[in-house]
């Protein structure tokens, strides 16, 4: 039997994102990562439905030298510890790399569905970014926008558009 996930970007949808310039960014060190209100009561609604929960996440400062993957991985640990997630897999190249894991590339669902026996098909991402909603398209899943209101490029292809992860789950639950 092939498992199931509910993907999920970091920045903005689990913690909160820095906004600066309209545009969102990563906590520069664990004492600035705030864990979402509703996170906690949401994931534990998908986990309480057998559905892997999966954080993939660009984290491109570490290859900018901004951050150091230290930094980022003990805050991965955090999050592990006080939410009910499957596993984290983060990118920590940029976009000069020309990685296949970097989203919008859908190299970070790939992996994780291949190494934990899941159907992306029946599976789903959720992101506030253009970069996150390709990554699930290209993978094959039902994509779920978090519309943050930023000052960029917005995504195109959704199956859904919501304001929280915890109506992200509203409209999961009513999928199943």
């Amino acid at each position: 039997m092939t498992r199931r996930a509910v993907f999920l970007d970091r920045d903005g949808v689990i913690n909160r994102a820095i906004v600066r310039n309209g545009r969102p960014h990563p906590p520069d060190s664990i004492s600035g990562l705030e864990i979402l209100p509703e996170v906690p009561e949401a994931l534990g609604r998908l986990a309480a439905r057998g559905l892997d929960l999966i954080v993939v996440t660009n984290q491109p400062d570490v290859a900018r030298g901004s951050q150091t993957r230290e930094q980022v991985e003990a805050m991965h640990a955090l999050l592990s510890e006080s939410l009910p997630l499957t596993r984290i897999v983060a990118c920590y190249h940029d976009d000069a790399d020309a990685c296949t894991c970097r989203k919008p590339a859908p190299g970070m669902l790939l992996e994780a569905a291949r190494e934990g026996g899941i159907d992306l098909a029946r599976s789903y991402m959720v992101g506030d970014r253009w970069r996150d909603v390709d990554a699930g398209l290209r993978a094959g899943c039902t994509t779920i926008w978090i519309d943050r209101g930023y000052e960029e490029r917005q995504p195109v292809g959704y199956a859904a558009r919501v304001t929280s992860l915890s109506e992200a789950v509203d409209w999961i639950e009513a999928r199943e």
